[in-house]
């Protein structure tokens, strides 16, 4: 697996974000995770909002997949969350939703307007649903055709959660 880059709200669900690098840290968890915010750090100039963009495309373009981190108010962050959003379709990533609520498709009333009828697939955010939607979505959506990924949101069937211990 190649670097994901990870999409969240900084200030609510930042401790999401730490579940994920304490999983791929812990030697007794299979989890792999490389995070494209690890590729490169960003200078004092973090505080230029062009900088910081400029740093975060380079990041994505060198990312395989996006991991969207959805709580409750992921769908009101537009300075860079939308920004992000709006990249990674521009770029044709491969996109996991990871639902806070542990819904297990999509939750409209959450999902950022913007990826709402994406080709992308939503699970609960826990690990066991997306160390396998990592490992395995990026290959299937870049299987799709055009005309497929037109057919919008993904998720997974009550089958495979349970082949995956949910």
């Amino acid at each position: 697996m190649g670097a994901t880059y990870l999409i969240f709200d900084g200030d609510k669900d930042k401790w999401g974000y730490g579940f994920l690098k304490g999983w791929a840290k812990n030697e007794n968890i299979d989890f792999e995770f490389s995070d494209a915010h690890d590729l490169d750090s960003m200078t004092g100039r973090a505080q230029d909002e062009y900088y910081v963009k400029q740093k975060l495309r380079e990041r994505m373009q060198k990312s395989d997949a996006v991991l969207v981190i959805v709580g409750e108010k992921t769908k009101n962050l537009y300075k860079f969350v939308r920004w992000e959003l709006d990249l990674a379709l521009e770029l044709g990533l491969p996109i996991v939703v990871a639902n806070l609520n542990d819904k297990r498709e999509i939750d409209r009333e959450l999902c950022p307007s913007v990826i709402r009828d994406a080709c992308a697939v939503r699970i609960p955010f826990r690990r066991a649903a997306i160390k396998p939607a990592l490992d395995n979505w990026p290959r299937s959506f870049r299987a799709l055709n055009a005309a497929e990924k037109g057919k919008g949101p993904r998720h997974y069937t009550a089958e495979t959660y349970r082949s995956w211990g949910l």
